[in-house]
């Protein structure tokens, strides 16, 4: 099996070694042709707490780490110029 990997962006790093970010979705409405915005928060393992809000990161899913938690950073994108 392929191992997953999406790209989000970091929303909150206030956890220790976690990180939350949020994934959209886009795709074209099969009757109405509008394309529609979907939004999921991931939990994500951070090791080194390097990651802050607005950060673009690449994350891969890995086993199951807590009872929310089911990815792992694998590289930082974008630093975020917020902070």
């Amino acid at each position: 099996m392929p191992v997953k990997e999406k790209i989000g962006v970091v929303i909150s790093n206030n956890m220790q070694k976690s990180v939350v970010i949020k994934v959209e979705d886009r795709y074209s409405h099969p009757i109405y042709s509008k394309t529609v915005v979907k939004t999921k928060k991931y939990l994500v393992h951070d090791e080194i707490n390097e990651c802050n809000i607005g950060d673009q990161i690449l994350v891969q899913e890995s086993r199951p780490l807590s009872r929310r938690k089911r990815w792992i950073l694998k590289k930082i994108l974008s630093k975020s110029s917020l902070i």
